[in-house]
């Protein structure tokens, strides 16, 4: 991880509105980059991953779903307790038949919706950040988590 992929992150959270803090969009993209890499040592990280989902889901690996990564992540940065920044989750492939879910944490300033905030997904390489807008993202169609849940909980209640 280079420093100017910090610096670049930084400038983007900065980018989402004149009223964030530079102290906040500092901390937050040097904890997205740095945290991401503690997470993979912890999880054991050593394969893709769709090989390291495998090994969760069969009791070898201690965590390391996407949704783990995006809980790690979400409690790590609201931790912060930012007054510029705020969370939102994600989540992709709720609707797409044969495809498994895949969920994130974006970061966007206080006030903003999901499609105004960035991407911080650590799932998608095993550790290193991806990150990016909502709109930029030509891999996953991001829907809010709130939404997925209560389009399920609709689904399930009617039978």
């Amino acid at each position: 991880m280079q420093q100017s992929e910090v610096a670049a992150l930084e400038a983007s959270i900065l980018a989402l509105g004149p009223n964030v803090d530079p102290a906040e969009a500092a901390r937050a993209a040097s904890i997205a980059f740095h945290y991401p890499r503690k997470l993979a040592v912890e999880y054991g990280v050593t394969d893709p991953p769709l090989i390291h989902n495998t090994k969760v889901n069969a009791g070898t690996r201690p965590r390391g779903l996407c949704w783990h990564w995006a809980e790690d992540m979400e409690n790590r940065l609201a931790a912060e307790n930012f007054q510029t920044l705020e969370l939102h989750r994600a989540i992709a492939n709720s609707d797409v038949a044969f495809r498994i879910d895949h969920s994130t944490v974006l970061i966007g300033r206080v006030g903003s919706t999901m499609e105004e905030s960035i991407i911080l997904d650590p799932w998608r390489y095993g550790g290193p950040l991806y990150w990016g807008t909502v709109a930029g993202d030509r891999k996953y169609k991001w829907l809010r988590q709130e939404d997925v849940l209560a389009r399920r909980a609709a689904e399930r209640a009617a039978g």
